[in-house]
């Protein structure tokens, strides 16, 4: 203990007693001006520091069966959220949801028992006081027998100035922590902007354009046309569309009579992330050989939602095999590209609405709309100095973010 500092019980500072509800409480109640306060826990604002009014009375013939407090007193939550502390601005009744603690000597400042009360080490040690089989209860007398230290008075004064001067600031630094998190959110989206239009990383004439590529995969390809692509596409892309690129499918329907095959583990959208995969519960069902082909995701796959978050996106990234089902569409590409540029298609085109948005977004993603999905093609080298440049930039702001929280 610091020096001039020391051990007391909350009982020698003050009287800890409980509420009371007058029977039957509709008696008593009155919106009458001239009735006494009826503070009840809906009058107590979540997280704050006083009450200062009440929407409801109790008629003076029911104050002898409720328990009055006065302005100035500690109200100590009692229910299912119990060791909340409030300090009260107004005298009244209270029912059995509270414990008061009224100071009996001016020996602690009442913003400093406040934030004393409001500690961890105070909770703890009500929490080991909570009684009750089902709802968790204050007993007042344990309450009172809870010890707390005590600095000298004026010390406690210079305690509540420090604290009350840090919460300014903790104020001031959430603002611009949700401001900051808000413009690296959309930093990534224009990350994202900039580099479908060729502008993140400078074009090389070296490079085989994209459209011999496309060729190659179809000797009757044809240009597609993007509505939603603002200016000239950079030397050597093109516009095709994801089923130029990948061919693609849908897995298995989940059905309960069907018990035909190898049982098999698959997933589902609720597996599936962005960029990742949540594998804690993975269920099986059967698939026969016709069907393992069709629904069997491989390492470097490109899964993405159907249904659910529609267009949620990420590459199988395990040396192992897994089954899909028929809400997730697998991509596999048809030829030497960067299926991790293509993820990054999909998810700017989800955060600018073109996926699952409303009016010319695409509100659902069945196999014929993502077949017909029209995208940007860079060359392939290309496409690959992109990718190290998002991530490159991603992690640099996924670690601001991580040491903003």
């Amino acid at each position: 203990m610091p020096e001039g500092w020391g051990w007391c019980r909350i009982g020698d500072l003050a009287i800890v007693a409980r509420g009371g509800s007058p029977r039957p409480i509709e008696r008593y109640l009155t919106n009458e001006v001239s009735g006494v306060n009826w503070i009840k826990i809906g009058d107590a604002e979540q997280g704050g520091k006083y009450i200062n009014s009440t929407k409801q009375r109790i008629r003076k013939e029911g104050v002898s069966r409720s328990r009055f407090v006065r302005a100035g007193d500690f109200l100590l939550s009692n229910s299912m959220s119990y060791g909340r502390p409030y300090i009260l601005n107004i005298d009244g009744c209270i029912h059995d949801g509270w414990l008061v603690i009224a100071p009996i000597n001016n020996s602690i400042n009442k913003d400093f028992f406040f934030y004393l009360l409001s500690s961890d080490f105070a909770y703890q040690q009500f929490s080991k006081q909570a009684s009750g089989a089902v709802v968790s209860n204050l007993n007042k007398d344990k309450v009172a027998d809870a010890y707390i230290p005590l600095p000298p008075y004026r010390e406690q004064v210079k305690i509540v100035k420090v604290i009350e001067a840090i919460k300014v600031w903790i104020e001031v630094i959430e603002i611009e922590q949700d401001t900051l998190s808000s413009l690296l959110s959309r930093s990534k989206e224009k990350i994202l902007e900039l580099a479908i239009h060729g502008k993140l990383t400078p074009q090389d004439l070296n490079d085989e354009p994209a459209i011999e590529l496309l060729r190659r995969l179809n000797p009757a390809f044809v240009p597609a046309h993007n509505l939603h692509y603002e200016g000239e596409l950079p030397n050597g892309w093109c516009f095709s569309t994801i089923g130029d690129l990948f061919q693609h499918n849908t897995g298995k329907a989940l059905n309960g009579r069907d018990h035909i095959g190898e049982e098999l583990r698959y997933i589902t959208t609720s597996n599936l992330y962005w960029d990742r995969f949540d594998l804690t519960e993975v269920r099986t069902m059967a698939f026969t050989e016709a069907e393992k082909e069709k629904c069997r995701a491989t390492k470097g796959d490109l899964l993405v939602c159907e249904g659910g978050d529609i267009g949620r996106s990420a590459i199988w990234p395990y040396d192992y095999d897994v089954m899909i089902q028929n809400h997730i569409h697998r991509l596999r590409p048809k030829g030497n590209i960067s299926v991790r540029f293509y993820y990054y298609i999909f998810l700017l085109y989800k955060q600018m609405g073109l996926i699952g948005g409303k009016g010319i977004a695409i509100l659902g993603l069945s196999s014929r709309e993502l077949d017909k999905m029209v995208v940007p093609v860079p060359p392939v080298p290309e496409q690959h100095r992109i990718v190290t440049v998002i991530e490159n930039l991603f992690a640099q702001m996924d670690a601001l973010a991580s040491n903003l929280s």
